[in-house]
């Protein structure tokens, strides 16, 4: 037989104890009845769902020890689901409870049934989060773990992933600063047949031009001043592994030269060196800056580039993949949260509104810099706009509610079917698919100016 849940109840009347104990009879229900006996409770059993009274002693008649529990307990178990049951006239209370963490409210006098579908549904919930925390756990060592993303667009650049890894063909990688094209580079790797062999990384952009030679290439001792031994560069060094060559653009065009070489023949002299030392090396690169351009200016070498660009990944920006600056910032503000040993807040409406329609030019650094900065500096028991520091937020883009979505989509319509027809409303309404007289309601209720 299996074991049953545990269902935690926090309530000082005795009848209603009584009464919430034996409708639950499907759970193991403990109870306590005030604030030290439900803390104690907690940290024995570990219940995933407690319901709690808002009016425990001593503050029977209020709300105050039931609010001082219920965050009490969320900040020892912050994954538990609260119910909090309390009074019709208590509704505020209610409302104050959900934004501090409570799962739910119910509004005395008790109805068994309907407070069981509550309570059942509490269950499922935490059932379905651990499961989540689970697979996430069990995922944990996939190369694309590394990869936050539910937009299409970036689910769409995980499958181009998939498909790249197992080939050794040069790949690109093209995308604004920020955009994870390093994660990307070890996701390939992780996937590809030398995944047990080195990755080595180094940023064109970072090393001066004259270091950047015996960087990549290696150098014999006595080749310059300071060449005191022989030392490998990084393109030996990654042999049998995979090579990323990050910011490609800024390698200079003497060294342009001598990689392409390395590209047609795989083999490689060292500063100061004759013998020719042959190197298999998968190479990825990766830049911000748009190639095709500089091949225009003479700046990059056009047979590199189609050297390098076997395969061509194009990573969106945060702001063209729909909704994942929402799950970056939930992410983040767990592992933060995680690190500096504190209680995972949760976001304000407002501020998800704002971190969805923010641009974000820095992509997942700026993002994942905010998220830090805010985790550290808030106070209370959400991060809002206010910690989050974004400026230039357009607040009319940020409508979540139905009714202003439609009344923007419908007034953005209008204008560009009026500005199509010349201001000429027997033509604009032909291009909206709508009569006349309701062509004129819509310019009388939005507001538009002919």
């Amino acid at each position: 037989m299996a074991k049953k849940e545990t269902l935690l109840v926090v309530e000082d009347d005795q009848g209603i104890q009584s009464q919430l104990k034996w409708s639950f009879d499907a759970y193991d229900v403990v109870i306590a009845g005030d604030r030290e006996e439900a803390l104690v409770l907690l940290r024995r059993y570990e219940p995933k769902v407690i319901t709690l009274d808002m009016g425990l002693p001593p503050d029977p008649g209020g709300t105050s020890e039931g609010l001082a529990t219920l965050q009490q307990i969320l900040d020892l178990a912050p994954a538990t689901k609260i119910v909090v049951v309390t009074g019709n006239d208590d509704r505020e209370a209610a409302v104050k409870a959900i934004g501090i963490g409570a799962y739910d409210f119910y509004l005395k006098p008790i109805d068994a049934d309907i407070l069981g579908l509550i309570v059942n549904r509490a269950f499922r919930v935490r059932e379905l989060e651990d499961e989540n925390r689970r697979l996430s756990s069990a995922s944990s060592d996939s190369p694309l773990s590394g990869l936050v993303a539910s937009s299409p667009e970036m689910l769409k650049v995980c499958r181009t992933v998939e498909k790249v890894a197992p080939t050794n063909a040069s790949t690109l990688l093209l995308g604004e600063s920020g955009t994870g094209k390093e994660v990307l580079a070890r996701a390939i790797h992780g996937l590809s047949s030398r995944a047990n062999e080195v990755f080595v990384a180094i940023n064109c952009a970072a090393i001066p031009d004259n270091l950047l030679e015996s960087e990549l290439f290696g150098y014999e001792k006595g080749a310059f001043t300071g060449a005191a031994k022989q030392t490998l560069g990084k393109i030996e060094v990654a042999n049998g592994g995979t090579l990323f060559l990050d910011e490609i653009g800024d390698l200079p065009m003497a060294l342009q030269a001598k990689l392409l070489r390395f590209l047609q023949e795989r083999v490689i002299e060292r500063v100061g060196g004759r013998q020719e030392i042959p190197v298999d090396v998968r190479i990825i690169c990766a830049t911000h800056r748009g190639l095709p351009d500089m091949i225009k200016s003479g700046a990059f070498r056009e047979d590199l580039y189609y050297r390098l660009s076997e395969l061509t990944i194009n990573i969106p920006a945060v702001r063209e993949r729909e909704g994942d600056a929402v799950l970056l910032a939930r992410t983040f503000i767990e592992k933060f949260a995680k690190e500096h040993g504190k209680k995972i807040p949760g976001f304000d409406q407002n501020a998800l509104l704002a971190i969805e329609n923010y641009q974000w030019p820095g992509n997942v650094r700026e993002l994942e810099n905010k998220i830090k900065r805010a985790l550290i500096m808030f106070e209370g028991n959400q991060i809002t706009v206010e910690d989050l520091e974004l400026e230039d937020v357009d607040e009319q883009s940020m409508a979540f509610n139905l009714r202003e979505v439609r009344e923007k989509a419908e007034k953005k319509a209008v204008r560009r079917a009026l500005n199509h027809a010349n201001g000429n409303i027997a033509h604009a309404s032909e291009l909206l698919g709508v009569s006349r007289p309701t062509l004129y309601d819509l310019i009388k209720k939005l507001g538009i100016d002919v």
